[in-house]
């Protein structure tokens, strides 16, 4: 992972790094997937944009279709809008398809990190609010914020983030981190 260096419009720590990595990005999605290898899903959803790397990775893993979860005005199709508040604090807008969530679909929803958990609970209620069920989500981590906390309240779930790590993650203190996770490949 990379430190932010742009600000506080972006994440503290950037994972894309870890695609440029054949085996990484494959132990990635085995990671993410073990959770839900018992598990009835019908299909993998990603959100705009880097859930959408990771997102159809893990659906080409399960053999599963994928739907894009896009930022508003991006679709040219029949959408369910929804107005959210994302980890900077700016109001956006999730949309999603009309025309494939049902009652009864089983949908693994995917995303590259949640920090306050604004975007991830908004495109819950998008699939919810077409009957589809999230059978559970997926990320590389979920920050131990009110909106992470929800989510693994609620929802199965599973991250890359070992539990031992996960304070450090928490803190957003990347020193900490790397001294950690040297500590640990020792």
């Amino acid at each position: 992972m990379a430190p932010n260096t742009k600000g506080p419009m972006f994440s503290w720590l950037d994972p894309s790094r870890l695609y440029c990595n054949s085996q990484a990005f494959a132990d990635c999605v085995e990671d993410l997937l073990s959770p839900f290898q018992k598990d009835s899903i019908d299909l993998v959803a990603g959100i705009d944009a880097m859930g959408f790397i990771l997102g159809a990775s893990v659906a080409t893993s399960l053999g599963k279709g994928f739907l894009t979860i896009r930022k508003g005005g991006h679709l040219c199709v029949p959408s369910q809008h929804l107005n959210y508040t994302d980890y900077t604090g700016k109001e956006n807008t999730l949309e999603v398809r009309q025309d494939v969530l049902k009652p009864g679909v089983r949908v693994l929803l995917v995303d590259q990190w949640i920090e306050t958990g604004g975007t991830m609970k908004a495109a819950v209620q998008l699939i919810e609010g077409q009957g589809a069920t999230v059978a559970g989500i997926a990320t590389v981590a979920i920050e131990n914020t009110e909106g992470g906390k929800w989510i693994k309240d609620n929802y199965r779930f599973s991250h890359c983030i070992p539990e031992e790590l996960q304070s450090h993650i928490d803190g957003k203190d990347l020193n900490s981190l790397i001294q950690k996770l040297q500590k640990l490949s020792n």
